[in-house]
């Protein structure tokens, strides 16, 4: 088993919600992060004052899924996710060791 952790733009969250949804992922856990990258946060002005935000708002987007569906996932977040601009964000997979359902005690697969 593979967890995939995405790093995506806030605005494009409900697109890859349903792209994942589309090739059989079941559950997932969104958090609102902020960070930056290589685009080093941006210049805003409010009330004639100019100020920098470093860390701008993203969404981290966790699943734990079957070796068999990790390339499918990878590939929707990727082509929902992607706008072509700086900041589209990162894809991380990490191998699972052991997953265990709480209320069943179903272990790894069973427990996704």
């Amino acid at each position: 088993m593979k967890k995939i952790e995405a790093i995506i733009k806030p605005f494009k969250m409900d697109d890859v919600r349903e792209a994942l949804a589309e090739v059989g992922v079941s559950g997932m856990t969104v958090t609102e992060v902020k960070g930056f990258g290589r685009q080093k946060g941006h210049t805003e002005l409010y009330r004639g004052a100019e100020y920098n935000v470093d860390f701008l708002p993203k969404m981290k987007l966790e699943v734990v899924l079957p070796e068999s569906q990790v390339e499918l996932a990878i590939e929707a977040i990727m082509k929902t996710a992607q706008t072509g601009k700086i900041g589209d964000g990162k894809i991380f997979v990490y191998e699972v060791e052991r997953v265990i359902r709480i209320r069943t005690g179903e272990e790894n697969e069973d427990a996704v």
